[in-house]
């Protein structure tokens, strides 16, 4: 290959999810992303691989601690994204792969460095929040769907699409199931009705903002793994301070599900796994009764292999 020819290699990027937990709000740590288009401007920290970094995880470390001053503790890989195209298609870019490796990261909230900014995983996925209910807004996303279906070109087409939404969003009496995240954003994008898509901004209020490149795919992938993981491995007080009392651990723990859960039956589950262990401490921070503070037990890792909270995983509505 002569050195005026491009090269046709893929180009490796590394991209990190990283998720927080504040009692009733789910984070995610977002970093401004240039030449996108308009609303597509918040992305998650990423950069490519480069001959320095002795592996793809250091590399991602090394790309997150340079963009957001954050250092990462747990890390977990996710997927590999490489669609054609998949990139802004800039000069030198169109019809290339490009590849990008994506990772979960979980961390407790601190404040960020440079322009980097914790927000809300709802303001990318506001029908993923179920803790009020079914909203008038799912009843619209709902309806658009529905129109979808019908537009298909035959009879087959439609019972497949509406299939699918059955599946993906619970309707027509299937149940709702909390880790079908990726699934419910990759309906929206194939029906249009996310920005991503080629749909209009104002569908922004119902299906969630935009982000640059394919990073909301990225971030549907991670939230769908962290809901499930959180049945079948202690991951969630990776979020949590060292002591907090059983009512902030159930807040959080809605607040990743996006399912409201029931108070007694939650503590008996959580007492039933051995997961949690009393400290000497109380805090009068609940605003009733002195609660007492809790801690993680480790030694739970080594009892038993799938050691988590085991939550339902479908709410029905």
């Amino acid at each position: 290959m002569s050195e005026a020819e491009p090269s046709t290699a893929p180009l490796v990027g590394l991209a990190a999810a990283i998720l927080a937990a504040t009692l009733d709000e789910p984070r995610v740590l977002t970093v401004p992303v240039a030449d996108q288009p308009e609303g597509r401007t918040e992305g998650l920290p990423a950069g490519p691989l480069e001959p320095a970094h002795p592996t793809l995880e250091r590399g991602l470390r090394a790309w997150v601690e340079r963009q957001t001053g954050q250092s990462l503790g747990y890390v977990e890989q996710l997927y590999t994204f490489g669609d054609r195209d998949r990139r802004r298609g800039g000069k030198g870019d169109v019809g290339l792969h490009a590849l990008s490796v994506a990772y979960l990261a979980l961390v407790r909230e601190a404040r960020p460095a440079a322009d980097s900014a914790w927000q809300s995983w709802y303001r990318y996925f506001p029908y993923e929040d179920r803790r009020a209910g079914r909203t008038d807004d799912l009843d619209a996303i709902a309806a658009r769907l529905a129109a979808w279906a019908e537009a298909a070109s035959s009879p087959e087409a439609r019972r497949r699409r509406g299939d699918r939404i059955g599946l993906t969003f619970g309707a027509a009496g299937s149940g709702w199931n909390e880790e079908r995240v990726l699934e419910r954003y990759e309906l929206l994008f194939e029906a249009g009705l996310v920005p991503e898509a080629g749909a209009d901004l104002d569908v922004s209020p119902l299906t969630g903002r935009p982000m640059a490149h394919d990073h909301r795919r990225m971030l549907a992938t991670a939230l769908g793994r962290l809901r499930g993981k959180i049945k079948y491995r202690p991951v969630v007080f990776e979020l949590m301070p060292p002591a907090f009392t059983l009512g902030q651990l159930q807040r959080v723990v809605e607040a990743l599900s996006g399912i409201l859960l029931h108070k007694q039956n939650f503590r008996r589950l959580v007492a039933h796994q051995g997961l949690v262990e009393e400290t000497e401490a109380v805090t009068a921070e609940t605003g009733g009764r002195p609660a007492r503070l809790m801690r993680f037990r480790r030694e739970v890792l080594l009892e038993r292999p799938a050691p988590g909270l085991r939550l339902p995983s479908n709410r029905t509505g």
